[in-house]
């Protein structure tokens, strides 16, 4: 018979957990990757891009000019062209000297004969040298998530590949007693969503012989295992983690989450979830993303600041999740602690409340990570 796990005599908090975990973590190089597996990862520097269109060029269809020739020109004063002007299209280069673009219906051709009656402005219908992409420009912003139109840019500026910093994320499965594995996938693709590259093993058993050997797999930048975290008499992932390198914390003074851990294996950053959806969110938004935000050089979270609907009560000593939904431009509180998978799929973000809090009035602004775009 397994003997159960021990958490420590005493909850480590939030903050010094998290303090241990990001201790010495660096981004990581960048990467070049195709256009198309670009999306959704952090952007590393990109070099000045060259100006984009590279010369003038047509913006629409018409007849090209040099504005200052048509001074003068109007619907009751025509204007006769010397010579026949040139018909350009939309993407062509600008002929030499001409400098806008004239509309069709504005210009009238009566045999080899022009005439003109309206004027123009320099630039008129014409889209200049840069005017999509300045040169020397770098407007894909390293640090930022790379989005569709980030990608219509590099395209357009002739880019099949893009730096990113994708960090390899090893995902731990430990075989849950109920046989189901929700909560692995779920934090699979919160990590996907994330930027990372996800590396993704299931333990043979929930023995700690049988964790620590799928612990001495690949090396990755950040290891993520999910279940086997508490006091039950199969749980043995913190006794394979502890096996295996080095244990810096098991029991968090958080909520919900208590039983998460973080350590390091082979100098990389791990951090064991908890396998109840819940608790597991609860570590993976508050220890594992920002470290994976770390990794990948991403700024800061979106956040949007409202004040609260109602009070949050809170524990003193303990850090506590609370889920909100934005309700007339306010936070309305909708769990603290415990929380449900639908209210979690109802959220529309999140706060920590700090351990030494006792919670927020109503009509305190609340700074909140966002859970939806």
């Amino acid at each position: 018979m397994m003997t159960p796990q021990r958490l420590t005599a005493s909850l480590t908090s939030l903050d010094a957990t998290l303090a241990a975990l990001l201790q010495g973590i660096k981004p990581v190089a960048p990467v070049e990757l195709p256009l198309a597996e670009a999306p959704g990862c952090i952007a590393a520097e990109l070099p000045p891009l060259k100006a984009l269109p590279a010369f003038d060029v047509a913006a629409v269809d018409g007849w090209a000019f040099r504005s200052r020739d048509l001074v003068g020109a109007s619907s009751y004063s025509p204007l006769p062209l010397a010579a026949s002007p040139v018909w350009v299209e939309a993407g062509d280069r600008m002929p030499e000297g001409c400098d806008c673009v004239i509309d069709p219906d504005s210009v009238e051709q009566t045999g080899a004969l022009f005439q003109v009656s309206a004027e123009a402005i320099p630039g008129q219908g014409v889209r200049r040298i840069g005017g999509d992409i300045a040169e020397g420009s770098s407007p894909i912003v390293a640090g930022r998530r790379i989005r569709a139109l980030d990608l219509l840019l590099a395209r357009a500026a002739g880019l099949d590949t893009v730096a990113v910093r994708r960090p390899r994320l090893r995902l731990i499965d430990i075989p849950a007693t109920a046989g189901t594995a929700v909560t692995a996938q779920l934090i699979a693709e919160s990590a996907r969503a994330a930027g990372a590259e996800i590396i993704r093993v299931e333990a043979s058993g929930r023995d700690a012989r049988s964790i620590a050997a799928a612990l001495d797999a690949e090396p990755c930048d950040l290891l993520i295992t999910v279940g086997g975290t508490g006091l039950g008499r199969t749980d043995a992932t913190i006794e394979a983690l502890a096996s295996r390198g080095e244990l810096l914390a098991h029991g968090i003074a958080l909520r919900p989450g208590r039983t998460a851990a973080i350590g390091r294996i082979a100098g990389s950053p791990a951090v064991a979830l908890p396998g109840a959806p819940d608790q597991a969110l609860a570590a993976w938004w508050t220890l594992a993303l920002p470290a994976l935000d770390r990794l990948s050089g991403s700024e800061k979270r979106r956040t949007r600041t409202l004040p609260l609907a109602r009070k949050i009560a809170s524990s003193v000593g303990i850090a506590e999740i609370v889920l909100l939904k934005k309700a007339d431009d306010a936070w309305m509180p909708l769990a603290t602690g415990d929380l449900s998978l639908e209210t979690i799929a109802r959220a529309d973000a999140w706060l920590a409340v700090p351990g030494a809090s006792e919670g927020y009035a109503a009509g305190t602004p609340v700074h909140a990570y966002m859970l939806r775009d």
